[in-house]
């Protein structure tokens, strides 16, 4: 869609990367470029340098409908002038392809008056088709998984499209050279190393199959004036995932490569030799299993409720109780298999840091909850439950909640509470994967207070520095605190409205600390900045841990006002939320931060002042209608690498801080003509409203010039469903 291009550098916005299918030369040692180019136009040496780019060029628009020119002042890579790039956020798939089956039965059966054995069963399939963009195929050292012996070579095969590369960058940075010859520091005759988008090994996919069941038996009745419910289950979901198409068997990859059959630099239009895509096809891993896994939960729980005999002035105290059991299991495959388990496979996710036997915890739960009509106009609830795991011990987590209904049409009303979430089996027990960080707005900390980049001495910025990620065994649990006041009034029949004051405060919160943490926050997380014995950065160390958490609050409003109208019934809702603080801060110790409301955060929900859901709904004999606004409020973008820095290095011309609002609207219309039938037939996004511009970093967000988490990318979309009840 053309709202999502990244190619907007005069606002800030523009893809990070130097593989494209038109492929940039780069200066890996052994190959054509010695170091660096000095650069006729000025502005120093260049190291990454497409031919498309240079001046006289066609342009790098000309490689591809989805190439542009390399913004080195954006990402400050001055060695990349005339690179280009490709814009592989645009080129993500929006929505996955998705093929579903589910069954659910109930049957019940009376054990004499008041007792009643039922089974439940649910059964479901998903398949998945996870796509991904092309490959980038980065040229490497000797000892990389692609090594010098895999770039492009001089051959009789090549030379013209060898010769035309080189004669274009041997042109403009040593005019007046002897054609198809060494010149200062081009060397004629020595392999290309590159930076490609391999377009003809086609999107990577990634098949997954997930199978789950539940099975639960119970009885239920009553037993004098209580009731009861005991019940058993076990539940399962497993998944498998394999390798679709776009991942290549490594060996017989670097031959393909390494043979000049596969050509890195074609134009649009042009094909690539029949011998290299017979070479890929048999270099195909399509079918090879990555990993499964599978978490099984088994539960024995029973309840009651019933009253306690006796009143207080507004009536019987109820009572209600129960206890659990519980075993979670959890396993996870990731050891390659079968008979192409030995064989290296080039960027394909498997997961074998990850590969452990069953793992597995005991859980035991009691709670109780008591009602207490204190008055005919006040009611009180008082609720505790007692976790024991036995991995973490225990926690008491409580809950209170009042009523109070001075008159028909108005009441108060509010709740306090606690809660509690053990780490999932993941984050304890992952392995250690590691990654680049690709950002270029990092300094170290140690040398240059701050850690943003300058031109002060030790504030250079950090070259892609190594993260490590994965589980961690001393995690404790996540805490929660919540609680809110409000008060519904509703002074006649056909309207009610209500406001809720709420709050929620997260601790301990669990997750990877970001770069901003790290970076921000040095004197607490120095720790996690690894470092060889004379000081330099070994690596990251972003495994999970206990943060410090979140304190959020905000006003929930609810308002509907009814009437008749032509013989038919309308109804209008308005349900909307201000969110008036959000605060977060890295560990418990430290205080919270200023409030980000109205600001771009990375993770966690955007923390929008406003948004809401205005429904405009009339119905009349068979026929209704709903006409819908969804609003979402804006918010302060974030910075652009350029400016995010000690001192902004470059101002896109037109960067603008606001991201604008966004309103959409959706109409649906219902029929129920049919005797236990209902057709509806909806339109979403009815005036096919682009979402707004966002500059920020295609590399920590989903969404490519627009933000995944307000806006729904698909425009205007149409949906019918039928629905037929049984009896």
């Amino acid at each position: 869609r053309d709202f999502t291009d990244t190619f907007q550098i005069n606002r800030g916005l523009s893809p990070d990367t130097r593989g494209t299918p038109f492929a940039t030369v780069t200066n890996t040692a052994g190959g054509i470029i010695t170091g660096s180019l000095p650069d006729p136009a000025g502005g120093g040496n260049q190291s990454f340098i497409n031919p498309l780019d240079l001046p006289g060029g066609p342009g790098c628009e000309a490689g591809s409908d989805m190439m542009g020119p390399y913004e080195h002042l954006l990402w400050g890579v001055s060695t990349a002038k005339y690179a280009c790039a490709w814009d592989y956020a645009r080129a993500r798939v929006i929505q996955q392809p998705v093929d579903s089956l589910q069954a659910l039965g109930r049957a019940s059966f009376k054990l004499g008056e008041g007792h009643m054995f039922y089974v439940e069963a649910m059964g479901s399939r998903v398949k998945s088709n996870r796509q991904f963009e092309y490959q980038q195929i980065t040229s490497g050292s000797a000892t990389s998984s692609l090594p010098p012996s895999t770039w492009y070579p001089l051959l009789p095969h090549t030379a013209q499209t060898y010769n035309a590369v080189y004669e274009a960058i041997r042109q403009f940075f040593y005019p007046g050279s002897t054609p198809l010859a060494s010149v200062g520091n081009l060397v004629y005759g020595n392999r290309i190393p590159y930076r490609w988008r391999c377009e003809v090994c086609g999107p990577r996919e990634v098949l997954t199959t997930t199978t789950a069941w539940r099975l639960l038996a119970g009885l239920e009745g009553e037993i004098g004036t209580w009731n009861y419910d005991v019940g058993l289950s076990r539940a399962s979901s497993k998944a498998e995932s394999i390798l679709g198409n776009g991942y290549y068997f490594t060996t017989e990859f670097q031959a393909a490569l390494g043979s000049g059959y596969i050509n890195p630099f074609i134009m649009p239009g042009e094909q690539q030799s029949a011998q290299g895509i017979a070479m890929l096809e048999a270099a195909s891993a399509a079918g090879v299993k990555l990993y499964g896994g599978e978490s099984v939960v088994t539960t024995l729980d029973a309840s009651f409720a019933g009253g306690l005999g006796f009143d207080l002035w507004g009536g019987e105290v109820q009572l209600a109780t129960g206890i659990e059991l519980r075993r979670e299991e959890f396993g996870f495959a990731g050891v390659r298999e079968g008979p192409n388990a030995a064989r290296e496979i080039y960027q394909a996710p498997f997961d074998v840091n990850n590969d452990q036997p069953d793992v597995s915890r005991d859980v035991k739960a009691l709670y109780v909850e008591a009602y207490l009509p204190v008055h005919d106009t006040f009611e009180l609830t008082l609720a505790l439950r007692r976790d024991q795991y036995d991995v973490f011990g225990s926690t008491t987590n409580p809950k209170y909640s009042f009523k109070w209904q001075p008159l028909d049409w108005l009441a108060f009303r509010g709740a306090y509470s606690t809660g509690f979430k053990a780490p999932e089996f993941t984050r304890l027990y992952g392995g250690r994967l590691s990654g680049e960080y690709t950002g270029t707005d990092l300094a170290d900390p140690a040398t240059c207070p701050g850690g943003r980049p300058s031109a002060a001495p030790g504030c250079e910025a950090l070259v892609r520095p190594e993260q490590v990620f994965g589980g961690n065994l001393d995690l404790k649990p996540e805490t929660s605190e919540q609680r809110s006041i409000g008060v519904v009034f509703a002074p006649a029949g056909n309207f009610n409205l209500s406001l809720d004051w709420w709050e929620i405060e997260r601790l301990e919160t669990i997750r990877s600390p970001d770069i901003t943490m790290l970076r921000d926050s040095y004197a607490v997380f120095s720790d996690r900045w690894v470092r060889n014995p004379d000081g330099s950065l070994d690596y990251l160390d972003r495994t999970f841990a206990n943060t410090g958490g979140t304190l959020m609050s905000g006003v929930e409003l609810d308002a509907n006002l009814s009437g008749d109208l032509a013989g038919g019934r309308w109804n209008v809702n308005l349900n909307g939320s201000y969110i008036d603080n959000f605060q977060q801060r890295v560990v418990t110790e430290l205080p919270y931060s200023a409030n980000l409301v109205g600001k771009y955060v990375r993770y966690y929900n955007l923390p929008l002042k406003w948004k809401h859901t205005l429904n405009l709904s009339y119905a009349k004999g068979d026929w209704s209608h709903t006409l819908t606004q969804v609003y979402r409020d804006g918010y302060k973008d974030e910075l652009p690498s350029s400016m995010d820095r000690a001192v902004p290095t470059w101002i896109p011309p037109e960067w603008n801080p606001d991201v604008d609002e966004y309103i959409t609207y959706n109409y649906g219309v219902s029929w129920t003509g049919m005797e236990n039938a209902k057709l509806t037939f909806v339109v979403r996004n009815l005036l096919n409203t682009d979402p707004p511009f966002t500059a920020h970093q295609n590399d920590f967000a989903s969404g490519a010039a627009w933000e995944d988490r307000i806006a729904d990318p698909r425009g205007r979309s149409f949906s019918l469903m039928f629905e037929y009840e049984f009896n």
